[in-house]
């Protein structure tokens, strides 16, 4: 990255999602898939991560094997239990697709429009917007390893190297 201000995006963006992988590498088999549902809150942060990453919302598809159930008004969740595999393998996709967008973002892309049915931001406004979002979910996820196992991740200061 040359710009600056992108590698300081990307350093705290791509620490969070690193704080995530971390949460959902230190989840116990037996945790995995209980009422607390550690893998659907998994999942919900990696979809909307995956989608609030796209630039052109209207046509985004997430990657096989994940549906579009996120978008069910009524609530209905996935039709099985994504194993941890599959999720962190989803969370690599969409690091990268991070990096990508981050490492090749100019000024007149963060200042163009993410629209959908229910948000108008910029570019830049629904990066931040994801990053809470993921930070948010890595909360929750490492408080409910705190309540069940006692332990918890580390803090992540700066994202991995690319």
């Amino acid at each position: 990255m040359d710009n600056p201000f992108n590698e300081t995006i990307w350093r705290q963006f791509g620490a969070s999602i690193d704080m995530l992988e971390n949460a959902i590498e230190l989840c116990p088999p037996e945790f995995w898939d209980t009422e607390k549902k550690f893998w659907y809150i998994t999942y919900h942060c990696l979809f909307w991560l995956d989608y609030y990453l796209t630039l052109d919302p209207i046509n985004f598809e997430p990657p096989a094997p994940y549906t579009l159930s996120e978008f069910d008004p009524s609530g209905a969740m996935p039709d099985r239990t994504y194993t941890k595999e599959e999720l962190i393998a989803y969370l690599q996709y969409s690091r990268k697709k991070c990096y990508d967008l981050l490492s090749t973002m100019t000024e007149e892309t963060a200042n163009s429009r993410w629209i959908n049915d229910y948000k108008n931001y910029s570019v830049l406004e629904i990066l931040l917007y994801n990053m809470r979002h993921v930070q948010h979910h890595t909360a929750q996820l490492n408080l409910l390893l705190r309540q069940e196992i006692n332990d918890a991740p580390k803090w992540v200061s700066v994202a991995k190297l690319e």
